[in-house]
């Protein structure tokens, strides 16, 4: 139901998803790189024949590579990144939307998943694969640094550079690491350790973790790599790892709701799921005997960062791996009594049971969109939560294994991988057979009206 999303998204030339199912859309490349690897699930669970997932997956990769990298204003990206939102027809830059680090990051991530699983010797899963990696090779995390210790968020061709860094723990957990382990442009390790000098150790309720409000922000990394017993020296200084971490804030999300200090309706211990979401906002109104202000798509968290009495289904599914003992309880609570909340698509984005403007329902405001950056994790989540499958096509990416380990993690399943100087010659052999099946893959383009 869910993968529905993408398979809609993806399913013409050039192969791009769009942000969410609200008319006039653009194409967002994080939810793109959500769906690459969402049709590699797809693939392995009989949904679509791997011919068509793989063919899919490459219309995509071919359209990135070949893609104007001029930086333009209307180009699709620079040095080796892409602009946040991009055109249907044409993916080109539109909104003047930012070189998004930490998108372009997501859309890597699902090239590298599913290069991994596309893995046969035919000559679309060996173009597939060489694109993947060419894409990947391509982007200058360390011209992305700015002379700074902290990656940027992003550039525009009006502005330059972004003045914010990604800085105290977040989402870019996964980029710094992607970051790390580039063979061609990456970051030094010192600007993993400026990195965590910047977090947040917090106990809230008695339970200690490493904090961030919004929970989708302890779930986006981990949608791709598995954390469970593998620590950096932060992580093995608290005497946790970031799977461990990320238990617990979803234990406090929970405990957050069943306390619900502002007093928002709905709001118990099987409904919480506080997060980046959609909302019934910008409006006031009165609700449970008080004027209050309800927001529209914003950053929401606990017990810090906002909150308006939205809660999003998608992200506690997306915890499932984490903690399914309350997840579970949680969606059979959904499930009665917010039934509206699930369409065709799976669940909708966001719901607000306190809100009262005009055309709600008796269970209050609910998104009538969905969004492809949260339609991604509920599929691939649940997956690693049934079989570990993305974790596993990760574990086997050099590349990432290159990134925990120069950013110091170690235990668990990457102690078993070699080295990273063990690999140096072959992967310099690697890249030359790249150049080449890329240089094949053009030629197979040219005189074609449009891949397939």
């Amino acid at each position: 139901m869910t993968f529905g999303y993408f398979e809609r998204g993806m399913s013409a030339a050039p192969g791009l998803v769009v942000d969410n199912t609200r008319l006039d859309s653009p194409v967002s490349i994080a939810a793109t790189g959500y769906g690459l690897a969402c049709y590699a699930v797809a693939a392995e669970r009989g949904w679509v024949p791997r011919d068509v997932a793989a063919r899919r997956v490459l219309s995509s990769l071919r359209f990135f590579w070949h893609s104007d990298q001029s930086g333009a204003r209307e180009s699709t990206g620079y040095r080796g990144f892409y602009f946040h939102f991009l055109d249907v027809e044409a993916g080109r830059r539109v909104w003047q939307s930012e070189l998004s680090t930490i998108d372009s990051a997501i859309l890597f991530a699902g090239a590298l998943a599913a290069a991994e699983y596309f893995d046969r010797d035919t000559p679309e899963e060996r173009e597939l694969r060489a694109l993947a990696d060419a894409m990947y090779r391509r982007a200058d995390w360390a011209w992305a640094l700015d002379g700074g210790d902290a990656v940027t968020h992003g550039w525009t061709p009006e502005r330059g550079f972004l003045r914010y860094r990604w800085t105290g723990y977040n989402e870019a957990l996964l980029l710094y690491l992607l970051a790390l382990g580039s063979p061609t442009r990456p970051v030094p390790p010192a600007t993993y350790e400026a990195w965590t000098s910047t977090y947040q150790w917090k106990r809230i309720y008695g339970i200690e973790h490493l904090f961030a409000g919004p929970l989708f922000i302890h779930q986006g990394t981990h949608v791709w790599i598995d954390f469970r017993g593998v620590a950096d020296a932060y992580m093995r200084a608290a005497g946790i790892d970031y799977f461990e971490n990320s238990r617990r804030a979803t234990y406090v999300q929970r405990e957050y709701a069943r306390r619900n200090p502002r007093r928002f309706a709905g709001y118990n211990e099987d409904a919480w799921g506080i997060t980046a979401s959609d909302g019934p906002g910008p409006a006031r109104c009165l609700a449970n005997g008080r004027m209050r202000s309800f927001w529209g798509y914003r950053a929401r968290g606990v017990p810090w960062g906002g909150d308006d009495g939205t809660l999003s289904p998608w992200v506690a599914v997306a915890s499932l791996p984490f903690a399914p003992e309350i997840v579970l309880p949680a969606l059979d609570h959904l499930d009665r009594e917010v039934p509206r909340i699930t369409g065709q698509l799976g669940y909708k984005c966001s719901y607000n049971p306190s809100f009262c403007g005009p055309g709600v329902g008796a269970d209050g405001w609910i998104s009538q969109g969905y969004f492809g950056i949260d339609q991604g994790p509920v599929v691939l989540m649940i997956e690693n939560y049934c079989s570990d499958l993305v974790w596993k096509l990760m574990r086997r990416c050099a590349y990432v294994v290159d990134g925990l380990r120069r950013a110091g993690f170690a235990g668990g399943w990457l102690d078993s991988h070699p080295p990273i100087h063990g690999r140096r010659r072959s992967t310099e052999r690697r890249w030359s057979m790249v150049r080449k099946e890329c240089e094949r893959g053009s030629r197979r383009l040219e005189g074609a009206t449009h891949p397939p």
